[in-house]
């Protein structure tokens, strides 16, 4: 009678009863990683039974789901850019949205030749990460002011083998010596501290430092455009991310800042998501008597 039980306990049976609970394809993330399966796996042995030990572990994990909790925590990992990272609470879960912000940056980020980056607010290191890891004669300093943070990005560098990302403790730039850079880049906090989305899905469960900025969301952006001009060389290229409504007012402040060239660009969803400029100051002649 046990054994008849059993295998009643298949793949298939278990993933039609946690789809009544969470979507199907979470249910199927959650069960890859109970049974360490990959996705071909489930399909062709939808009839392969799970002991009741898998099947507690995966109610477990689908109970947390249910929660609201996001997967990429209860996983510990998420994908960016192709390249699975290893995440916690302390830093914010990876978007795709802000795979445009490294495309740009890879877009002005020579192949062959040696540059230096500084990625403002790394987190878990994805961009800076992701950067390394196509542009390898770059040196990319990545700082954060969460020592929290400061460790799993360490934990990711380590993990996937990079060896030129330099991670330091810092609120923006105050940690830095007097030194330039090719390119900043920063996917800073932009919500604004009333903003109701913070209340909804996986926001509740992330880092609120990571998110909220004063000034309606603005502050943080603000703090970084206003300094960058005196850590980049000539030429260089700040890029942000920022909120669907930021885009005027970020454009306005790398104006006001000095920078040339600038411009937004949209995500896959049309929304403005990038905004950035160069700086390339002009040359003041002074008239001989």
């Amino acid at each position: 009678m046990n054994s008849e039980i059993q295998q009643q306990i298949t793949i298939e049976n278990v993933l039609n009863q946690a789809r009544i609970f969470i979507p199907f394809n979470e249910a199927r993330i959650l069960l890859q990683s109970t049974l360490k399966i990959n996705h071909a796996y489930i399909i062709a042995h939808p009839d392969q039974s799970i002991t009741p030990i898998q099947m507690h572990t995966f109610q477990l994990l689908v109970k947390r789901r249910t929660n609201g909790e996001p997967i990429a925590y209860i996983l510990g990992e998420s994908e960016f850019y192709s390249i699975k990272f290893k995440v916690t609470p302390s830093v914010l879960i990876p978007r795709p949205e802000t795979e445009l912000l490294v495309d740009l940056a890879l877009e002005r980020i020579p192949l062959d030749i040696p540059c230096k980056i500084l990625d403002l607010g790394t987190g878990s290191g994805v961009i800076a990460v992701t950067i390394a890891k196509h542009r390898g004669l770059s040196n990319v300093t990545a700082v954060d002011n969460s020592v929290d943070a400061i460790a799993v990005a360490k934990e990711n560098i380590a993990y996937l083998g990079i060896n030129n990302v330099n991670v330091i403790k810092s609120d923006w730039f105050g940690a830095l010596t007097k030194e330039n850079f090719d390119l900043i880049i920063s996917n800073p906090p932009y919500i604004a501290p009333d903003d109701p989305h913070l209340n909804q899905k996986d926001l509740r469960f992330e880092p609120e430092l990571a998110l909220v900025a004063g000034q309606g969301g603005i502050g943080c952006i603000q703090t970084i455009i206003s300094s960058a001009i005196s850590y980049l060389n000539i030429g260089g290229w700040l890029l942000l991310e920022h909120g669907y409504n930021q885009a005027k007012i970020c454009k306005q402040l790398l104006k006001e800042a000095g920078f040339s060239n600038i411009f937004s660009r949209s995500d896959l969803a049309k929304i403005s998501r990038v905004s950035g400029g160069r700086y390339e100051p002009l040359l003041k002649t002074v008239k001989m008597s």
